[in-house]
Order: C-alpha cells, then sequence, then structure tokens
C-alpha cells in the first residue's frame, strides 16, 4: 500500500469505490458481452437490456477513461482487455465479478458489523446459499486459484505424492495442478453437498474424471479419509473460528500418513496484525460476511499445527506473494 501524504492523496483512496461501482454494475447488466460483435451506441445497448438511455449513455461513458471502453463518435466499442476478459464465453471470462457484486453488498454493512463484532448480513451458511451464489463464488475463486495452483506446485515437493486430500477444494484448481506437476497422484475434492455438483463439472471440464474424485460432507463434523499423503487447506482457515481450526488441524493429521504433509495456504498475519495488508482486509471481509471468521498470525497457525503433533514446520513464501505454512506428521 502507498502511504497517504496529502490529502489529495487521501480523497482520491475514499474516492476508489466509484470506479468499483461503475465496473460492478456494467459487469452485471452484461454491457461487454452485448458489445462484443462490434461498436454499438449508448442508445442500442440501452434498448438491448431495457435500461434508461440517458443513465447508459452516461455510464459506458464513464467506462472509457477506466479502459474498459473506447468511443468513436457516438459509438462504443470494446477495449483489447475487455475483449478477453469480460466477454462470456472467453475462456479468460472473469466470471468471478459476480461475486465482487455480492461482496460490494456485504462490506456496506461494515460499520454495523464493527459495531456488532460479527456479520450483520450472513443469513445462511455456505451449506445453505441459492445456487447463483455458489457458482459465482466457486467461479472467483477457481480464476484466483489457477494462477496460485502454478506457483504452490513448483514451490511443494510432490515427488512422493500419490495421494492428495483437497478440503474445501471447491473447483479443484489446486488439485488439477498437483496431478499436472506429478500424474501418478490421485487426488478427492472434499466440499459440501451444494458445492460438489460445482466441482464436478470443473473436473469433467479440465478432464480429470479418472483421476479426481469427490466427498460430499462438512469438514467439521465428518470424516475426512485415510491414507493421504499430503492434505491441502486453501483459503480454509479464515472461515472458521480458532477453536474450529484446532479441531480440523487434528482431524487432518489423523487423514494423514505418516511422513505425510499439511499445507496451509492462507493470509499469514504478522503479531501485530497489520500486515500484509491484504490480509488486513482481509478480516475485515471475514468480519462483515461470517459469523466467526478471522485472518491469523504465524504463530497461531504453527501452535496448532504443533497441537495436532506435526513437525519440521515452516513457513513457505512464494515470488508471487502466496503464503504457506507447511508440516510433516
Amino acid at each position: 500500500m502507498n502511504e497517504i501524504n496529502s490529502p489529495g492523496d487521501f480523497l482520491e483512496t475514499v474516492n476508489a469505490y466509484r470506479i468499483s461501482r461503475i465496473v460492478l454494475t456494467a459487469h452485471e447488466l452484461d454491457l461487454f458481452t452485448i458489445l462484443k460483435d462490434g461498436p454499438l451506441s449508448s442508445s442500442s445497448v440501452a434498448k438491448s437490456i431495457g435500461s434508461n438511455e440517458r443513465a447508459t449513455d452516461r455510464l459506458m461513458n464513464a467506462l472509457v477513461p477506466i479502459g474498459l471502453l473506447k468511443k468513436s463518435g457516438s459509438q462504443f466499442s470494446n477495449t483489447d482487455f475487455s475483449i478477453r476478459f469480460l466477454i462470456k464465453g472467453q475462456p479468460t471470462y472473469m466470471g468471478g465479478l459476480s461475486h465482487m457484486v455480492h461482496l460490494w453488498k456485504t462490506w456496506s454493512t461494515l460499520t454495523e458489523a464493527v459495531k456488532a463484532g460479527t456479520s450483520v448480513v450472513m443469513k445462511h451458511p455456505i451449506g445453505e446459499r441459492d445456487e447463483d451464489w455458489l457458482e459465482s463464488f466457486i467461479a472467483a475463486m477457481h480464476s484466483r486459484a489457477i494462477q496460485q495452483a502454478k506457483e504452490i506446485a513448483a514451490v511443494l515437493d510432490l515427488s512422493q505424492t500419490r495421494s492428495v486430500l483437497d478440503i474445501g477444494g471447491g473447483s479443484g484448481a489446486f488439485t488439477f495442478e498437483f496431478i499436472r506437476e506429478n500424474p501418478v497422484i490421485s487426488g478427492i475434492i472434499f466440499d459440501l453437498p451444494n458445492v460438489i455438483p460445482i466441482t464436478k463439472k470443473y473436473i469433467s471440464q479440465e478432464g480429470f474424471e479418472h483421476s479426481v474424485t469427490t466427498i460430499s460432507g462438512d469438514y467439521l463434523k465428518d470424516k475426512l479419509g485415510y491414507d493421504y499423503d499430503l492434505v491441502l487447506l486453501s483459503a480454509v482457515l479464515h472461515i472458521n473460528a480458532p477453536d474450529e481450526n484446532k479441531l480440523l488441524i487434528n482431524k487432518c493429521a489423523e487423514a494423514l500418513n505418516p511422513g505425510g504433509q499439511l499445507v496451509i495456504l492462507d493470509h499469514i498475519m504478522t503479531d501485530d496484525r497489520t500486515g500484509p495488508a491484504a490480509g488486513a482486509f482481509f478480516a475485515l471481509n471475514m468480519l462483515v460476511g461470517t459469523e466467526k471468521g478471522d485472518t491469523y498470525t504465524e504463530k497461531e497457525i504453527k501452535s496448532w499445527m504443533q497441537g495436532a503433533g506435526f513437525k519440521y514446520i515452516r513457513r513457505r513464501d512464494t515470488p508471487q506473494g502466496s503464503n504457506m505454512m507447511i508440516g510433516i506428521k
């Protein structure tokens, strides 16, 4: 994060929400997909989406200085970036922006959440969320995980790994990459019953039907299975309270073969919890969106791992900024 040194810097930071809202509204209205076949006037776009003509024109004008649309005369067209990432159906489509729309709504309750000490809008746990919310959430996690999985697979020693359990694995992106790194690996994705049908779509889409299977359940209540060489907890600890993480890490230890690895991928905070900045912000994301979630320090995570009997516990950070804690059973 850049240090704020002037009122101008401060106001620029405070007003950054405007760009976010413009982009998210354009995504919700699917403007970029409507323009996929070539330039259109704002009036034509407004007719297509059933919106107000003047308001649509002003929205599209604002997307030009952001760099997501081009304008020539009265005609608007996509930029190279928009063509690649913002048009539905493209392999690189950033469909996870729909999840950002959901986050906008929860972050708007931050003041109330700080007063209450927990989310004031979290009516249903993930296991009870509707299909549209889940699809956009898993798409957002998949988009993030694709590149991150390459970083993690390059850092880990997978040469002796034959079986992987990916807890809360969602789309399975990490397991897919581990198999690409070592094709003898068989993977199991453990996730909630309403997530697993989405997981199976990604497994089929990526062509891993013969090497990846699924288990549905609640990782705090149900059995995880046994005889794994590696258990992955990616973006899981921050959902839970400390006592839940202790329980889960103990269950991971029971599920692993002797010599097996537990790999925890998450925001790992400094002792004073002010860094890294992404983790400090994400702690608030957990505050507004969950009942008990938080981000945790290296000392906290290490103590939970030691309590479960893990040895040779170490932290590994990738050059791209991913943070891991790794322990051996």
